[in-house]
């Protein structure tokens, strides 16, 4: 058994049927969970999955680890992530679990926790149910067969008639949208959603088949909706992720719009309407500091956090914000929506400013304008902390101070690999440009590697 820690930034994940997403061991956090979260108490669980070909049979496994620690199990069936959350809230289970792997490849998958508010579990729950698993697992622990839980149709209805009632008054008549499901979760519901407030859909990605989730489609890799855009002439497209947490849009010329469009355009029409009460929004370090100037722009400031969907809500709960999000494309607008972030009601929120304003999706993602970024990979014999090198920390602070607020350094370890990376973005390419090999330069002396970045 790994020694790392089983939890990472989003669930647990990894290669369906090995290590800990192999079924015994699905069971077994199916039932550490249930005592964490049960409180010895039992309750009902609602799970869900993907659509991957793993989804069923790691779902019944779960269910069974569920029931010996005295949970009852229903499935959604085929969900998203968000949708799933926000049907554990809506319909008081106790638990909610989604078998998913996010935007990975078909033969991963994963197993995300929320509690009985729909909130992704603290830290500390996932230590408690970590230390449960690790400390009662056994290999040798004969199980009894895995049963599919029941599956209850009613749930998607009642998920759609949450989307639409959350943007209540919007009709969509005479508007063509392309929808890339990725293959995946909001394959079905997402099509539903949109037909039902009058859009025109045309879906591309939209029929898993347990092996094509996020294969060449969604919110990763956007470029044949693109084309489909510009084929159909369509008003907007929208790209979803594996689970569905993430929205990628493409407006009516066939340009990208991410994350940090997506939060310049909702922040500034919030802004103009009175809406965004406290002027400002949470986003991480990797938005680009495009974000920045286009929202100061108009008297909004940026709440800068980590990167993760989890720190954007802590962050968002804690200044009592309603607006954050990620490049990514996972958006958060606060209490209007249970601080989850969903694909689907993000699309909805900028076809709402859309609708309102009479503009299209090019003329209101106008505003943000990234700014040009370089990064530079430096090999290096010895990783210390890189605010321990004076040298380092001195000329980061010179380039810092001479970019302002228009523009940023980042220094860092790879994780996986024996280097450094620096990023150096700017208004002015060929300045970032020169600052950035100057510092790799540095590095490279500094760090004992005998060439400098790549």
């Amino acid at each position: 058994m790994s020694a790392g820690r089983l939890f990472g930034t989003d669930g647990i994940r990894g290669r369906a049927g090995e290590g800990w997403l192999a079924p015994a061991r699905v069971s077994a956090l199916g039932r550490s969970a249930g005592r964490v979260l049960g409180k010895g108490k039992g309750g009902r669980a609602l799970l869900g999955h993907d659509g991957r070909h793993s989804g069923p049979e790691l779902e019944a496994a779960l269910a069974r680890g569920l029931k010996a620690a005295g949970f009852d199990s229903t499935s959604a069936g085929l969900i998203t992530t968000p949708g799933l959350a926000v049907l554990g809230r809506l319909s008081s289970f106790d638990l909610t679990a989604m078998l998913s792997a996010s935007h990975n490849p078909a033969e991963d998958n994963g197993i995300k926790l929320f509690d009985a508010e729909g909130d992704k579990l603290a830290d500390e729950v996932e230590d408690a149910i970590e230390a449960d698993v690790r400390g009662t697992f056994d290999e040798e622990e004969a199980w009894p067969d895995a049963e599919t839980p029941p599956h209850d149709p009613e749930l998607e209805e009642r998920y759609l008639s949450h989307l639409v009632a959350s943007v209540k008054g919007l009709k969509l008549d005479g508007l063509a949208v392309v929808l890339d499901g990725a293959n995946g979760g909001g394959s079905r519901v997402a099509p539903r959603a949109l037909g039902r407030l009058g859009a025109q859909v045309i879906t591309t990605a939209c029929e898993p088949d347990g092996d094509n989730i996020n294969d060449g489609c969604g919110a990763t890799q956007p470029g044949h909706l693109r084309e489909a855009v510009r084929l159909h002439g369509a008003d907007l497209g929208v790209a979803l992720d594996g689970d569905g947490d993430r929205c990628i849009l493409v407006d009516e010329t066939g340009g990208l719009v991410h994350g940090d469009g997506i939060l310049t355009l909702t922040a500034r029409y919030a802004r103009e309407t009175g809406d965004l009460t406290d002027p400002r929004i949470v986003a991480t370090v990797m938005s680009n500091r495009g974000l920045h100037r286009a929202l100061r722009d108009v008297g909004v400031g940026v709440e800068t956090v980590d990167v993760g969907d989890r720190r954007v809500v802590e962050a968002l709960r804690r200044e009592k914000l309603s607006l954050g999000g990620e490049q990514s494309g996972h958006i958060v607008f606060g209490a209007d929506n249970f601080h989850v972030g969903d694909g689907i009601y993000t699309a909805l929120r900028v076809l709402a400013v859309m609708r309102a304003t009479g503009e299209k999706l090019s003329t209101l993602a106008a505003p943000y304008q990234p700014f040009p970024q370089v990064l530079v990979n430096v090999p290096v014999a010895q990783k210390p902390s890189l605010a321990e090198l004076p040298a380092v920390v001195e000329a980061v602070r010179a380039i810092e101070d001479d970019l302002g607020e228009d523009g940023r350094v980042l220094l860092r370890y790879s994780g996986t690999e024996p280097l450094a990376r620096v990023m150096v973005e700017g208004p002015d390419a060929d300045w970032i440009q020169a600052r950035a090999h100057e510092l790799a330069d540095l590095l490279a002396r500094e760090l004992g590697s005998e060439t400098a970045a790549s």
